[in-house]
């Protein structure tokens, strides 16, 4: 695979591609649990985010972009493979949910002739075996699907190890304290480290962001050549535990989960002012996007503001609330300012886009459930149409998006939503802002509700009204279309981390 990907990539050399300082640069950020209406730009009034606003402004701004999951794991797999992560045959969980000879985004890069970097959160596991031996050198890992470095955390920065990466090793590690986490009862959803206390001190909680930040600019500004770069740059924020910095608590209308959410766009904001400053903003292509939807809180919630906006449910949920995420993109000069993209846009095809903007060769194989949208980010307005159909992942299954509209073959909320479990991370459901007709006040199914949900989003975009009874007649296609997708798959039951 690797041998057929650089004469690939040897036969576009040959042919003329450009050089490598005619290519753009490229910085991907990916926030976390950022509800779509968690940006100024999206109709929040609560909280303030004036430096991320400034991408919608000066570039295009998605209304109907879409994660592949409702949580971090999956949708972060997608994101770099352009490969829904159902395909993926083991649970995901520790190891590394890459394969050897999986094509990423960051190998288009590096081969095009690009530095390569991935900054803050990972998620995508390390080394082959399901349990991780932090001791042990990290890899595989981000380093060996592309990246040049790396600096993050391994996972959420709410699961243990709770510390810092540099390439294949723990950040300040002492292997007189060697560091395991313990996953036996009573540890927690994700277990304690036992441990690493040198490490823990250099992981401040409160500013992993913004060390993230000052470690994208120093990759930015570290090297006076010409040669481009691609950054992925993966933020914490407003993930779990909400944990703003001192100078940040206090400065929203939305409590702390504002204030949070404010601290990121303040991180955002140092990043954009490393390319001015080194003159590089007109070259570099900026997409900024969320992971999947927001978590409801409910100090943020009675002081206003829906992180979601009128979107049906929350993180876990096959509903909108789940998966329709914030999505901005800028490049000065290409992308016309201030357009808004109204179609259909999923990140399993952020993969095959920005390496054609980039001009970066895609070998056979590459990005099999993505393909490019170059159109759509080049000419936001008049672009046609172009995909009309995808998947989308719910901790509790899987729904389908064709056109219009969203089918989901079971119950519920596909995700932790409805029916209503215990969940210390949110509210329930009977205090979320939106309902839809086929559950009750408390969380429960009303008898009689339709064993699958189908809504028309052009019409019902809070999918207030679950049509399967009355459209009865569009189920048989829409369940083919869901089967072709899913044919000799077997299916896991949660897919991966939140």
């Amino acid at each position: 695979m690797k041998t057929i990907f650089r004469i690939a990539l040897g036969l576009l050399v040959l042919t003329g591609s450009s050089s490598a300082a005619d290519k753009p640069n490229v910085i991907l950020m990916v926030a976390d649990d950022l509800g779509y209406q968690d940006l100024s730009c999206y109709g929040a009034t609560k909280l303030a985010t004036p430096r991320i606003d400034s991408l919608a402004r000066d570039g295009a701004r998605f209304t109907d972009a879409h994660s592949y999951s409702g949580i971090c794991m999956p949708s972060r797999y997608a994101i770099l493979s352009g490969r829904y992560g159902y395909r993926l045959t083991r649970p995901m969980d520790y190891a590394c949910n890459f394969d050897p000879g999986q094509v990423l985004m960051p190998q288009l890069f590096r081969e095009a002739g690009y530095r390569t970097a991935a900054i803050g959160k990972w998620h995508n596991g390390f080394g082959n075996q399901r349990e991780v031996d932090w001791n042990a050198p990290l890899k595989p890992g981000p380093l060996e699907f592309g990246f040049d470095s790396f600096f993050g955390t391994p996972r959420t920065h709410s699961e243990p190890p709770l510390v810092f990466v540099r390439d294949h090793a723990i950040l300040g590690f002492d292997p007189n304290d060697p560091i395991s986490v313990d996953k036996s009862p009573g540890t927690g959803a994700h277990g304690k480290q036992i441990g690493g206390k040198k490490a823990m001190e250099q992981r401040p909680d409160e500013k992993i962001d913004m060390i993230s930040a000052d470690e994208a600019v120093k990759f930015i500004t570290s090297k006076n050549t010409t040669q481009p770069f691609f950054l992925y740059l993966a933020w914490q924020a407003p993930h779990n535990p909400i944990n703003p910095s001192g100078e940040f608590r206090g400065k929203s209308q939305a409590g702390i989960y504002g204030d949070y959410i404010q601290q990121l766009d303040h991180c955002v904001g140092v990043v954009l002012d490393a390319l001015e400053k080194k003159d590089l903003a007109r070259e570099t292509i900026i997409v900024f996007t969320s992971d999947n939807g927001g978590r409801y809180l409910r100090e943020a919630l009675r002081k206003g503001h829906r992180c979601n906006g009128g979107l049906l449910g929350q993180k876990t949920d096959l509903w909108e609330g789940g998966h329709r995420v914030a999505m901005l993109a800028r490049w000065p000069g290409r992308i016309p300012a201030g357009t808004v993209r109204q179609e259909y846009f999923h990140q399993v095809d952020l993969m095959a886009t920005l390496a054609d903007l980039a001009g970066a060769a895609m070998p056979a194989g590459a990005s099999p459930d993505g393909a490019s949208e170059k159109s759509a980010f080049l000419d936001p307005v008049k672009a046609p149409v172009k995909r009309t159909e995808g998947m989308h992942h719910g901790t509790r299954g899987l729904a389908l998006r064709h056109r219009q509209w969203i089918y989901i073959p079971a119950q519920g909320s596909g995700g932790k939503t409805v029916p209503e479990p215990a969940k210390p991370w949110s509210i329930p459901y009977r205090e979320m802002p939106n309902k839809t007709g086929d559950v009750d006040e408390s969380g429960k199914i009303k008898p009689g509700a339709p064993k699958e949900q189908l809504y028309d989003l052009a019409k019902d975009l809070a999918q207030t009204t679950n049509l399967a009874a009355t459209q009865a007649d569009l189920l048989p296609d829409l369940r083919q279309r869901y089967a072709a997708f899913t044919a000799g798959v077997k299916l896991q039951k949660s897919g991966g981390g939140e």
